[in-house]
């Protein structure tokens, strides 16, 4: 087992989450791919997008509904500096996770981070578990508690 699984496994125990982790044979990827193998609709996939704060140059996590972009101007507002593109290396760096497999709990690091209002519309939703292949169910409130985000407007 890997240990960015493992990591986001203990986040949710600890925290007192009883979540099913599951392995999808064909992947999780995207949006898309998470939806379909969950058989979810596409915005019930909660997909962690990471900019670099062109400031501080710490990565910061945006936790969106799978149909939602995240919106620039938004998000940078939000974070009260420019963002930009966050490079494989610092997203590693700080959550500890991959790209394709960013779950939005168990970082290695504090990440400052903000949570689509889109999510709160349902009564489960689906995030990456720390791989490509994994991903758990869980409400969208308890979600919002676990990862430190704050409800924010930030898609197009």
């Amino acid at each position: 087992m890997s240990k960015s699984l493992k990591r986001v496994e203990r986040a949710l125990a600890e925290a007192g989450v009883e979540a099913r982790v599951l392995e999808m044979a064909e992947g999780t990827r995207t949006a898309e791919d998470a939806a379909r193998a969950a058989g979810c609709a596409l915005d019930q996939i909660a997909k962690s997008i990471i900019f670099r704060a062109e400031t501080h140059g710490d990565a910061v996590l945006f936790v969106t509904a799978g149909g939602n972009r995240v919106d620039a101007a938004k998000a940078s507002a939000l974070a009260g500096e420019p963002l930009g593109k966050a490079e494989a290396e610092l997203i590693r760096a700080q959550t500890g996770f991959a790209i394709g497999g960013v779950a939005p709990v168990g970082h290695m690091s504090p990440i400052r981070a903000w949570f689509d209002p889109r999510l709160m519309e349902f009564d489960v939703v689906w995030a990456a578990a720390g791989t490509p292949r994994h991903v758990f169910p869980i409400a969208p409130s308890v979600l919002l508690r676990l990862s430190g985000a704050e409800l924010a407007d930030f898609v197009v």
